[in-house]
């Protein structure tokens, strides 16, 4: 057997990362944000949804309940700083908590309209 024969120049294929998210779908549900240490709680997690965004909110879960994750592309602040971003997924029938930032006032101001609440959540730590 000639060597040119091993030798050869074969096709290159592209290498597929597995996807099991079919394994997941049926028994959860997945969400993707910014994940938080709970400030008092370890037994829970807290995902903030679209950080950079004037609409922001952030979910809390119990890390029981989180049966995969996925880390997905990092996003970066304009400082430079890194955030990482997730996607959780979560057991069906258990219990989350939305949480929406306001200001108190009259009338209520959503993060959106809301000057303090922008301050303050630039003051708070990136990877907390």
């Amino acid at each position: 057997m000639s060597i040119m024969k091993y030798l050869s120049a074969q096709p290159l294929y592209d290498i597929v990362k597995y996807d099991g998210t079919e394994n997941f779908i049926e028994k959860a549900v997945s969400f993707k944000g910014s994940p938080r240490k709970h400030p008092y709680d370890t037994e829970k997690i807290i995902l903030i949804v679209n950080p950079f965004s004037s609409d922001t909110f952030f979910y809390e879960f119990l890390i029981k309940d989180i049966i995969h994750y996925d880390e997905l592309p990092k996003m970066v602040t304009e400082s430079g700083e890194t955030l990482s971003i997730v996607r959780l997924w979560v057991l069906k029938g258990t219990i989350g908590m939305k949480y929406t930032p306001f200001e108190v006032d009259d009338p209520i101001r959503f993060l959106n309209d809301s000057e303090i609440l922008h301050q303050v959540l630039k003051k708070s730590p990136v990877n907390g």
